[in-house]
């Protein structure tokens, strides 16, 4: 941790984007853009947010929610080896997504 001030310790963008990231609620969701505006950072911190976790649950972080983390459009990362997992995950939280893998109301489901 950064610290300011000993009586003020000051948490990193990294460890913000994790602290962050394990709040989104069940049945909510967020964009890589929201939560690197969240956690302080710029225009080009959305870039980081995948990094940035995977590290995390690497060093043994558990319970990110994946899912709940879309791209601003609404659409969500679908590849072979996690489809079924988060397509049940959407199922179970109420979320639904259209034929093109856009989450629908999206912009009502935002956290």
């Amino acid at each position: 941790m950064k610290k300011r001030d000993a009586k003020f310790p000051v948490a990193s963008f990294s460890q913000l984007v994790v602290q962050f990231a394990l709040r989104i609620p069940a049945g909510r969701i967020t964009t890589y853009g929201r939560l690197a505006k969240r956690a302080g950072g710029g225009a080009m911190a959305s870039q980081s947010i995948t990094s940035i976790l995977c590290r995390a649950q690497e060093r043994g972080v558990r319970g990110i929610p994946w899912h709940r983390i879309v791209y601003a459009d609404g659409r969500v990362w679908l590849d072979d080896k996690h489809r079924a997992e988060r397509l049940a995950l959407y199922k179970k939280e109420g979320i639904k997504l259209d034929a093109k893998g856009r989450i629908v109301d999206f912009k009502e489901l935002l956290s």
